[in-house]
């Protein structure tokens, strides 16, 4: 007994599984075989010729996606003083300022989807790691999330817009999401493209043959997709 629906078999049927699809076939066949009654997020699933137990392999980033994700980010940032108002002005949904912020946090208040702090609070940032770790949500300077205090306009403009983190994680994959079923098949594939840029770019000079080996793109509980990795390298955002 298939313990997916018959909606999602419909969809799958519409997929050939034995056949690698160009990038824009693909991200047509997702938005096609897209069947929940809500904005599904489209997604990219990556299968990495990297050993994440070698510290030369390793592979995390940000890029800024054109087209962004079409979602509200909510962006909260760590910091203090002319920082906090600054964070404030620049339009940060939560600004942790204090002892009290901290302590809801430590509780379990994760309403937000990006966190940014300022070096001089990431004594108090990093306190918060068993909650904000697992989430994703930990402040790291090499995705972008610790800045000076003069940085974070630009830091919370960039993560509302669609800035988003790649990172390699312990099984070798890579999970970014790319936008909404409702963008266009342009947006989509320029946001892919881009991404797939990104990693190219981010390659470890200590990798080894086939750098990426699977691609997969799919929707919220729909199908997956299956990319020729060759193509999705060789994508060139116009």
């Amino acid at each position: 007994m298939s313990k997916h629906g018959k909606k999602y078999l419909e969809a799958k049927a519409k997929i050939d599984q034995d056949v690698l699809y160009t990038p824009k076939e693909a991200l047509d066949l997702v938005k096609e075989t897209s069947f929940t009654n809500f904005d599904a997020t489209v997604e990219v699933h990556l299968r990495m010729g990297l050993d994440p137990r070698q510290a030369d392999q390793l592979l995390r980033d940000v890029v800024n996606l054109p087209h962004g994700l079409g979602k509200t980010v909510r962006v909260l940032v760590f910091a203090e003083g002319e920082g906090a108002a600054a964070a404030k002005e620049a339009g940060a949904d939560v600004v942790a300022d204090d002892d009290e912020w901290m302590k809801k946090i430590e509780n379990g208040f994760t309403d937000f989807d990006v966190a940014i702090s300022t070096p001089e609070m990431m004594g108090k940032a990093g306190k918060l790691g068993r909650v904000l770790g697992p989430r994703g949500l930990m402040p790291n300077p090499k995705a972008g999330t610790v800045v000076p205090a003069g940085d974070l306009p630009r830091a919370i403009v960039d993560a509302k817009a669609g800035r988003v983190e790649f990172r390699l994680d312990k099984t070798a994959n890579i999970h970014v999401p790319l936008g909404k079923v409702s963008f266009t098949s342009d947006k989509l594939f320029e946001n892919l493209a881009t991404l797939m840029n990104a990693i190219k770019k981010a390659r470890p000079a200590a990798a080894k043959g086939s750098y990426v080996r699977r691609v997969t793109v799919t929707s919220t509980m729909g199908p997956g997709v299956k990319v020729d990795p060759y193509q999705a390298l060789a994508m060139e955002v116009s």
